[in-house]
């Protein structure tokens, strides 16, 4: 392995085993087998083993710090949601230090290693659009330093998670419309490699199969989650040789910049194209028409996170690693038909 310093993600790779299930074995836990743990133990003395002095110390200080990283601070969403970990955080006699990727995920390894820098004793985090790569989080594994996600999450590690119920509310807002007779129900999504993308995906897959309508890929549409790919997304969608007559998106930014280009287009709202938003954003009660919007318990979801946090730190047993919230369509004029 040469030089490099041997982490807990290596010895779990070469033994095709989970890094949680290396950490224990090293420890001597109960929950692995005699024979995995002398396995394991051996292949750690041959590569010359040692846990990461920083990580080691960061555990040890008790800073009372908590890394929070998100993907922009500007929105009520994400606001609110760090309004939620900071209030249990306090609690606990803790403060958290925020920082924003800008969904940018160079920003976030940067911020990941500038929080460890000031020795944070662990990370609350909702990934980037961009990460589709979670070495940096993995090596937070490794270590033993505690990480809790939310709302957008890596799936494939194992990390306690907060999530709200996409597939739920997609399907409530696909009924929705068909209740007020849409029939050509349009979706613009966000990258597929995101969890939040695949579950809402789902859940309007879903919903039109139960409305009994067959599904058609020209009314589903992806974009990087900017409101120049949005309006470029909308524009594809009103260039169909039949129009939609319902559009949602992933996020309100994404409606925002669709109810623009509809009334550019000189199409009405929600007579010609009904149209719905989702995470409920301040600026959905003040557009004309008011936007129809999926509300998040963001509060909550930030005070789930820090409570699973705060569990992790404890090193409580059997506690549920994930939670799923269920959201609330909030009806208003612009999914309304007369």
């Amino acid at each position: 392995m040469g030089k490099r310093h041997i982490s807990l993600k290596d010895l779990a790779t070469e033994l095709g085993v989970s890094i949680s299930s290396v950490s224990r074995a090293l420890k001597n836990h109960p929950d692995i087998s005699p024979e995995l743990t002398t396995k394991i133990q051996k292949l750690a003395k041959e590569w010359n083993y040692t846990p990461n002095p920083l990580a080691m110390g960061l555990l040890r200080q008790q800073t009372k710090m908590i890394g929070v990283i998100v993907p922009d601070i500007v929105t009520h969403f994400y606001s609110s949601i760090i309004s939620g970990i900071e209030e249990v955080a306090k609690q606990h006699g803790y403060f958290i230090v925020i920082a924003s990727s800008n969904e940018s995920m160079g920003k976030e390894i940067e911020s990941v290693e500038n929080l460890l820098k000031s020795r944070v004793e662990g990370f609350i985090v909702c990934i980037s659009q961009e990460t589709n790569n979670f070495e940096h989080f993995e090596q937070l594994i490794s270590n033993e330093i505690p990480l809790v996600f939310f709302d957008r999450i890596c799936e494939t590690l194992e990390v306690p998670t907060v999530i709200a119920d996409g597939i739920d509310a997609t399907k409530k807002i696909t009924r929705h419309f068909y209740e007020n007779g849409c029939r050509r129900i349009a979706y613009i999504s966000g990258p597929e490699h995101l969890n939040i993308s695949k579950n809402r995906r789902e859940g309007y897959l879903e919903g039109l199969k139960e409305c009994g309508l067959k599904f058609d890929p020209r009314y589903l549409v992806e974009c990087n989650l900017s409101t120049e790919d949005a309006t470029r997304a909308t524009q594809q969608l009103l260039n169909n040789s039949e129009l939609p007559d319902a559009i949602f998106g992933l996020n309100d930014t994404i409606a925002f910049a669709a109810m623009k280009e509809i009334k550019k287009q000189g199409l009405k709202i929600p007579d010609d194209i009904a149209l719905v938003g989702f995470t409920d954003e301040f600026h959905s009660t003040v557009v004309d028409p008011s936007l129809t919007s999926v509300t998040h318990p963001t509060l909550k979801m930030g005070r789930e996170a820090a409570k699973l946090f705060f569990q992790i730190i404890k090193n409580e047993k059997n506690f549920n690693k994930q939670i799923v919230l269920k959201t609330e369509l909030v009806v208003r004029e612009s999914s309304t038909k007369s």
